[in-house]
């Protein structure tokens, strides 16, 4: 983070110094968890939904901050009041310290700001724009999912007076949700991915998805770039929402269409990684096997060398850093191999319908017989999609027809909220021990436990909220030590 001198912090939010605070104390970092606080540092005492920041400010203090942003005065044990900035509302107060930040490091530094949204991918793709921009300079790329009105914030405040490059993850939860993040970084690039079903209960219609994945968009300047999904419908016609040039990217490349970045010659390998020829908005063409898995992560590749291209690097060393790149978050199609021969890929991070789709048709793929003639057996193990709204028991039915439409061999519906996806399974034509139900966790792994066998492929798939991601890791036997996004999932 840049330094930060308390009085400068309450000037830029309207906030007041309490008694107990110096108007000329440096400020070195930000953080909304106490533990995580290090010298020198800000917390910020932001009331949750379960548990309120200002009771946590004297075990901040203790692990070296100097100062708290709170909404309240407190007092130490002594009754000395604590050192703080009093504001409104603390994460408002973030916000505007961040929108500072990227003020000043764009006038000092010519910082470059992407921002990133869609209803799926978002992580996956500022995984691998950090990646590629990391190859031209200094690069901040949010931790996990940092998708939203704290998250956001808490990216910016890693940025240094070095850093070149900004990627943001913008994810919404209602109508005017990104336009507020994007007041906050003002986007030079804004990139869709797409808009699906994901939450359509709480925007209230896929419709209003796209309009809140618009707001991107909107936000950009005339010097700007917006970069578009052009297979999907929803995402192309955003162009007429933009001042900005429109760059676009697929594989559906229709006429006309010559400004882009493609994707020619799609397939998959033997372990499901993407295989196809990249063609650069120049027009050259250059071979990529991506490390991830799944034919539906090269969207959120092409979006990924398209925002690079534009900003500078050549597309030759944009396809040699892709080659073989895989997944830098947790829970994202991660796959583990056991010792007795059992393949885990876990992504149980979160999931609405099409992503359910998506990961499923890739676990079918993984399963179809090799040149030998040999399969593999596929066990998908689904939780509930969460906020689905109205459409919640339709969407769940037909994730049991559409796994056993696509040949799943083994399915396992983990809880209440999924049942829907068991029963309609069995109805679709599963039948003996085909269809698997699980009340809980535990009584999912007790299942895998006594029915996995070397060979066998085992898919997680849920929303953040369901916990599977958990399941899967204590079935694979690992646990990267890495906890989920403290801010949770916005669409």
């Amino acid at each position: 983070m840049i330094d930060l001198l308390s009085a400068e912090i309450a000037e830029i939010t309207g906030g007041r110094l309490t008694s107990s605070a110096s108007a000329d104390t440096s400020v070195l970092g930000v953080d909304t968890d106490s533990r995580a606080c290090e010298t020198g540092w800000l917390f910020v005492a932001k009331p949750g939904e379960s548990s309120d920041g200002h009771h946590f400010i004297d075990a901040a203090l203790k692990q070296g901050a100097v100062l708290a942003l709170a909404e309240r005065e407190t007092v130490a044990q002594d009754g000395t009041v604590h050192p703080a900035i009093i504001v409104p509302d603390a994460v408002i107060a973030m916000g505007q310290i961040a929108a500072a930040i990227v003020e000043r490091l764009k006038a000092s530094n010519g910082l470059r700001v992407v921002g990133i949204t869609g209803s799926a991918g978002k992580t996956t793709t500022k995984d691998l724009l950090a990646a590629l921009l990391g190859e031209l300079g200094p690069t901040i790329a949010p931790l996990g999912s940092y998708n939203g009105e704290v998250g956001v914030p808490l990216t910016v405040f890693r940025a240094t007076a070095e850093t070149k490059y900004l990627v943001v993850e913008m994810g919404a939860t209602g109508i005017g949700h990104i336009t507020y993040l994007t007041d906050m970084v003002h986007p030079e690039v804004g990139v869709v991915l797409g808009v699906g079903s994901a939450h359509a209960g709480e925007f209230g219609g896929i419709e209003n998805i796209a309009k809140a994945k618009g707001e991107m968009v909107e936000a950009l300047p005339a010097t700007g770039l917006a970069v578009l999904n052009n297979d999907d419908n929803l995402v192309a016609a955003m162009h007429t929402r933009t001042v900005a040039p429109v760059l676009r990217f697929g594989v559906q490349r229709t006429a006309g269409d010559a400004a882009g970045v493609w994707a020619r010659d799609l397939d998959v390998d033997a372990n499901g990684h993407p295989v196809f020829t990249l063609v650069a908005s120049d027009a050259t063409e250059h071979p990529v096997t991506s490390g991830l898995i799944g034919r539906h992560h090269v969207a959120n590749i092409l979006a990924a060398a398209a925002v690079a291209e534009y900003l500078g690097l050549a597309p030759a060393k944009i396809a040699a850093t892709l080659q073989g790149l895989g997944p830098a978050s947790r829970w994202r199609m991660e796959r583990f191999e056991r010792a007795d021969g059992v393949s885990i890929i876990n992504d149980a991070y979160n999931a609405n319908p099409d992503s359910m789709r998506a990961a499923l048709r890739t676990l079918a793929e993984l399963g179809l017989p090799d040149a030998q003639g040999n399969a593999r057996r596929t066990w998908a193990v689904l939780g509930e999609m969460l906020e689905l709204g109205e459409e919640s028991r339709h969407e769940h039915d037909m994730l049991g027809r559409i796994a056993v439409r696509m040949n799943i061999k083994k399915l396992l519906v983990v809880g209440r909220g999924a049942k829907l996806a068991y029963n309609s399974a069995v109805l679709e034509g599963s039948w003996g021990d085909e269809a698997y139900y699980a009340e809980d966790a535990k009584a999912a792994a007790r299942i895998l436990n006594e029915n996995l066998l070397p060979g066998d492929i085992v898919l997680f798939k849920s929303s953040n909220g369901a916990g599977l991601r958990h399941l899967g890791d204590q079935i694979a036997g690992t646990n990267n030590g890495a906890p989920a996004a403290k801010e949770g999932t916005a669409l």
